[in-house]
């Protein structure tokens, strides 16, 4: 059986969007809904913990953001964060307690749970990376197929999105090896490392290793 719902890839109690997942069944449903969340959430957030910097933009006073970062609305970093040099942020972007998104990262409408890591020339786009969630250097998400057709999730079932934008779903854990492409609709499951170089399309087993579509092992 597929582990493909939002209880079965992600620790909620791991991110300050909880309330985002709250009546959905996958995760990719809240996709469209992260920049009216971010405006809500942000405006209830308590003013000794996080400082408002320009439109809709919130920043955990403890949070490291370096002066050659650039950050668009809406977006939450929280408490703890890390954003290195030449980071980019589009907006609609949810960074999580002591993530890191690094130099030359780009983000566009994704929530980075709790402790992701995203370091090293990533993009990252209309996705969600559950509890310390790593991508390798030069690892990206493909949201966008080439025909700009809907994106559908092929696993045991094939799911129609209604998306034309949809990255990936990486669930807790997951360790995705450098230059590595998830292509649209991907959904990993827990604890699944996913080797370098890697075309992943698709829905990837738990606690698996992702060698090529042909070799997809169990770790041991």
């Amino acid at each position: 059986m597929e582990k493909i719902r939002i209880e079965e890839l992600f620790s909620l109690e791991e991110t300050i969007a909880k309330e985002l997942f709250s009546k959905k069944e996958y995760p990719w449903q809240v996709l469209p809904e992260i920049g009216s969340f971010i405006i809500q959430l942000g405006n209830s957030l308590p003013e000794e913990k996080y400082e408002k910097r320009g439109e809709d933009v919130w920043i955990a006073k403890n949070a490291t953001v370096f002066p050659s970062a650039y950050i668009a609305g809406p977006a939450i970093i929280d408490e703890e964060a890390e954003i290195r040099h030449c980071a980019f942020i589009r907006g609609n972007a949810i960074v999580g307690k002591k993530a890191v998104v690094g130099n030359s990262t780009e983000l566009k409408n994704v929530v980075l749970f709790n402790r992701v890591q995203v370091p090293h020339y990533n993009y990252v786009g209309d996705s969600i990376l559950g509890y310390k969630a790593h991508m390798g250097a030069g690892s990206i998400t493909s949201n966008v197929k080439s025909d700009k057709t809907q994106v559908v999730v092929h696993g045991q079932e094939n799911r129609e999105t209604g998306l034309k934008k949809f990255g990936a779903m990486l669930a807790d854990r997951v360790e995705v090896g450098c230059n590595s492409v998830l292509n649209p609709g991907t959904v990993v499951g827990r604890g699944t490392h996913i080797y370098p170089l890697s075309c992943v399309r698709g829905v990837v087993p738990e606690e698996s290793v992702y060698k090529n579509p042909k070799e997809i092992v169990k770790k041991h």
